[in-house]
C-alpha cells in the first residue's frame, strides 16, 4: 500500500541515522549474496561518518532521505559520474519496501538528472540482487553493461549497470526546503 513520503535534504547531522539505515539495509539484502566481512568492508568504505559528512556538503552530489511521517524510510545519493548522472545509493528500510518510497526516491534522482540536462540516469546494481533488479526494471531501467570493480581488501563488486531514459516533458517529485 502506497505512503505519504517526504523527500529532503540529508544534513551532516544525519550522518549516524543514514549510516544505520544503510547497515540494516545491507544485513537484509546482501547477507545471502556476498559474505558479512565484504558486507562490513563495503560499509565502512562508504558510510564512515565523517565521509557522509562531507559529501553532504559536496556541491556535485545529491543526498535525500525518504521519511513516511517521523520515520526514515529510505536514503538516496546521485553525483554525475564519467559525465553521465548516477543513482549512486538507493536504500529503503525493509518494512518499507514496496509501499512507493523507491519509486518516489527514483522519481526525485529522475527530475534532479532533468533539471541538469541530463538525458538518463544510470546505476549499478549487484548481479545477484534479482529483487533490487526487478524493482529498477519496474522503474524504467534496463541493463546496460556489465561491471567487474576490484574495490580493495580482497573484493569485488559484479554489477550490471542499468540506465533510465529520461521523457524531458515529465514532471517529477520537487526538493522540499
Amino acid at each position: 500500500m502506497p505512503i505519504d513520503i517526504d523527500i529532503l535534504p540529508i544534513a551532516p547531522d544525519d550522518a549516524p541515522a543514514i549510516a544505520a539505515l544503510a547497515r540494516t539495509v545491507w544485513l537484509d539484502a546482501y547477507s545471502g549474496i556476498l559474505s558479512r566481512a565484504q558486507i562490513d568492508y563495503m560499509l565502512a568504505q562508504r558510510y564512515d561518518h565523517a565521509r557522509l559528512r562531507a559529501e553532504c556538503g559536496d556541491p556535485a552530489k545529491w543526498l535525500r532521505q525518504a521519511f513516511a511521517g517521523d520515520f526514515r524510510a529510505g536514503f538516496a545519493a546521485c553525483e554525475i559520474c564519467k559525465g553521465e548522472f548516477k543513482l549512486d545509493k538507493l536504500y529503503v528500510h525493509p518494512e518499507m519496501q514496496r509501499r512507493g518510497v523507491g519509486a518516489a526516491l527514483v522519481a526525485h534522482a529522475a527530475e534532479l538528472a532533468r533539471g541538469k540536462g541530463y538525458p538518463a540516469v544510470i546505476l549499478a546494481v549487484n548481479k545477484n540482487n534479482a529483487q533490487a533488479i526487478r524493482a529498477y526494471a519496474k522503474y524504467g531501467f534496463r541493463v546496460r553493461e556489465t561491471s567487474l570493480t576490484d574495490i580493495g581488501g580482497g573484493f569485488s563488486m559484479d554489477d550490471y549497470i542499468m540506465e533510465k531514459a529520461l521523457d524531458p516533458q515529465v514532471p517529477g517529485v520537487r526538493d522540499r526546503i
